[in-house]
């Protein structure tokens, strides 16, 4: 079964992200933020702290997993790489990062990756789970089986394994192995037949190119929002992320602080709120590094912010789980 459900009833419109001529730059720059953040160290340094003490909220779990669904390019890779160069203080691919249309996460469909926080020797409690990009055709990309199956938490075991790095000490990866071509089935090897819930997926991040909005076709838009509809029903919190935002505003490209005053950045998140069938107040703007070797202070603010906002929604889930499983203590 695959992605590719085609335009249907209530399907999306093609959306078009504006783009603006130099002398109607200074227009789409508005006299205050639509969103209020606070661009200092102390409040990069806050958040860092925050999530790197981070604790799920169910004392029966020791770590939170989030899975990042999107279109192949989207960004999903590089945003992993990116929130876990924050705390390296330099920029490593600690994901497969590319920006071919091809998708490098595939062969492997499932990789989790536990982010270091502070302490190097000791990982956060938040694993950030990568998979291939959502196909175009037919025959291409996640299908719904799986993505259903590893938010359900039956996807099977692989080997841990320890990727390539530059720093001292890698991040542990776990390689669950399937593929489109071998569906995730009670007959699969290592299938988890009664999953617990640290076994499932805790919150679903969509994440979404800014600068590939107006190019997204009406069967991407049909697929995210029937995506919606299946996680909905399983009770998971959905947020997004819209990135390359400096790619669709020549203001916030010089200054990434200036991306809650840009008009430009605000429309193309309603449009993406619009292509997902989501408010735009689960929505984050993020620039994830690409091809700096140091880090950005304001940048990692960004980053940060995002991954707070997605823990917010993390433990809005355990207090659901709580309420339905009354023996799980919060």
């Amino acid at each position: 079964m695959s992605f590719n459900f085609g335009p249907g009833p209530g399907s999306c419109p093609h959306f078009s992200t504006p783009v603006l001529h130099a002398a109607e730059q200074w227009k789409s720059k508005m006299e205050s933020p639509w969103r209020e953040v606070a661009w200092t160290e102390d409040r990069r340094e806050t958040l860092m702290e925050s999530i790197s003490s981070y604790k799920p909220v169910c004392e029966a779990l020791s770590e939170a997993r989030v899975l990042l669904l999107g279109p192949v390019g989207a960004g999903k890779s590089s945003f992993i790489s990116s929130v876990q160069s924050v705390f390296t203080g330099r920029f490593t691919n600690r994901a497969m990062v590319g920006s071919s249309s091809a998708s490098f996460t595939k062969k492997v469909e499932l990789l989790l990756f536990n982010i270091r926080g502070r302490s190097p020797e000791q990982p956060t409690a938040l694993v950030l789970c990568d998979v291939m990009g959502l196909g175009d055709g037919e025959t291409t990309g996640l299908t719904l089986h799986d993505t259903l199956a590893i938010i359900k938490g039956h996807a099977p075991e692989g080997h841990k394994v320890r990727e390539g790095e530059r720093t001292q000490v890698p991040p542990l990866c776990v390689r669950k192995n399937f593929s489109p071509e071998q569906p995730v089935r009670s007959e699969t090897v290592g299938y988890v037949k009664k999953p617990s819930l640290k076994d499932k997926v805790h919150c679903v991040v969509f994440v979404v190119d800014a600068s590939k909005v107006s190019s997204y076709t009406k069967g991407l838009g049909t697929t995210f929002q029937q995506l919606r509809e299946h996680i909905s029903d399983l009770g998971v919190h959905q947020v997004a992320l819209l990135t390359h935002v400096d790619q669709v505003c020549q203001e916030t490209a010089r200054d990434i602080t200036q991306v809650y005053n840009s008009r430009i950045v605000q429309q193309t998140m309603t449009n993406a709120g619009a292509l997902l069938g989501m408010s735009t107040s689960y929505i984050v703007p993020v620039k994830n590094y690409s091809s700096e070797l140091d880090v950005d202070e304001n940048t990692d603010i960004l980053l940060l912010s995002a991954v707070d906002h997605i823990l917010q929604y993390v433990d809005l889930h355990f207090q659901d789980c709580a309420a339905t499983y009354p023996k799980l203590s919060l």
